[in-house]
Formats: C-alpha cells, sequence, structure tokens
C-alpha cells in the first residue's frame, strides 16, 4: 500500500486516508518531491508513465559504489518503478522499469499488456517483453501459451493483437507474437520475463 526505499530510509508514497484512491498507491511524503520522469531532470505531464523519482531531506551514498550511478542521477532517486500520476494527483502504479517498453516514443508497462492478454478466453498464460526494432527503438512482443484445443497460428495471434487493441491503447498491442507450450517461471510461479529477453 506504500512505496518507501532503503536508500531514503522511509516511505516516499503512501495512501492519503482522507480521499482513498482505489487502485492508487498514493501521494507523496510532505517533505518529497516525487515527479515522474522521462529522463532525469525532464518532468513528464499527468496520465503519462515514466520512471518514479524522489528527492527529499534523506538518502545515502553508495561512495565508489557503482550502484550510486545507477540510483542517483541527476540529483533524483531513481526507485525502479513505473508510476504515472492521475488527474487527482494519485501515484499510480506500472511496472518496474525493467518490464517497461519504449516503442515510436510510447512508454508501455509489459505487464498491463499481459492482464489484457490473460482476459481472452484462449490465452492461458502470457509473457510480455520489449524486442529490438529499427524504426520504433523496441516493440511489443508477447509469449502466450494458448488454452488446450486452441490451434497456435497466425489466426489466432491476429485474434489477440486486436482484441489487446480494443482493451487498452491501441498502440500497445503486441506487434509480434510467439506461441510457447511453457513459460519460464521461478519455483514459487513468478514468470521470468529476463529469460524471455535472452530467447533467440
Amino acid at each position: 500500500d506504500c512505496i518507501g526505499s532503503t536508500e531514503l530510509f522511509h516511505i516516499s508514497v503512501s495512501p492519503d486516508k482522507g480521499h482513498p484512491a482505489p487502485g492508487a498507491t498514493g501521494l507523496p511524503a510532505p517533505a518529497d518531491r516525487a515527479p515522474v520522469l522521462a529522463d532525469p531532470g525532464r518532468e513528464l505531464p499527468r496520465g503519462q508513465v515514466g520512471r518514479l523519482a524522489i528527492k527529499g531531506p534523506t538518502g545515502c551514498k553508495y561512495l565508489a559504489d557503482e550502484r550510486q550511478s545507477n540510483y542517483v542521477q541527476g540529483g533524483w532517486n531513481l526507485t525502479g518503478d513505473a508510476y504515472l500520476i492521475d488527474d487527482d494527483g494519485q501515484f499510480v502504479y506500472q511496472a518496474r522499469t525493467d518490464d517497461m517498453i519504449i516503442s515510436g516514443g510510447y512508454n508501455i508497462a509489459g505487464p498491463e499488456v499481459e492482464r489484457a492478454l490473460l482476459l481472452h478466453p484462449k490465452v492461458a498464460e502470457c509473457g510480455v517483453i520489449g524486442v529490438a526494432d529499427a524504426d520504433r527503438g523496441q516493440i511489443v512482443k508477447a509469449f502466450v501459451v494458448p488454452k488446450p484445443g486452441h490451434e497456435p497460428d497466425e489466426a489466432l495471434a491476429r485474434e489477440l493483437q486486436e482484441f489487446v487493441k480494443k482493451t487498452i491503447a491501441p498502440y500497445k498491442y503486441p506487434r509480434a507474437v510467439e506461441f510457447r507450450s511453457s513459460l519460464p517461471r521461478t519455483e514459487t510461479g513468478k514468470l521470468q520475463r529476463f529469460k524471455l529477453r535472452q530467447a533467440p
């Protein structure tokens, strides 16, 4: 119900008990600044997905450790989380930044596309990543395990693409669909997207 980090020593965004917003993490702590950034220093308007950045009265340094340059950029502490700020100023979690796909200038959260695909009655499992593309930088690629009795063919791929276009913003649809019999998961069932990224 909130987000904090070891580096900042406290919770930075938490629910507004006076105005709870379902699905939102909440509002920044009074002493913190917490914009959503496209790049360190370039703040995004409300409704656009970017990297959550925190700047406040506390923090720590890794000194000679490379984590310092990865975590602190342009004076901002980058949490590794992708957020958007809604019209009411509430912070709404989208994904880990590792799972964000930048395609044609748009920030697309892979887990959001996965949730849309899982609404389709022919999809048993799916995983979504970004893959390199000469024109768009990246495109959305979906790895899909169909439910038994459904043929993993081009017709199903097109059906899933059209379904996603109608379910979420059309530009987020998977331009590439690859069917699999299973997806890589940990012993506890967590999807291992990094293994999908390593796939040839």
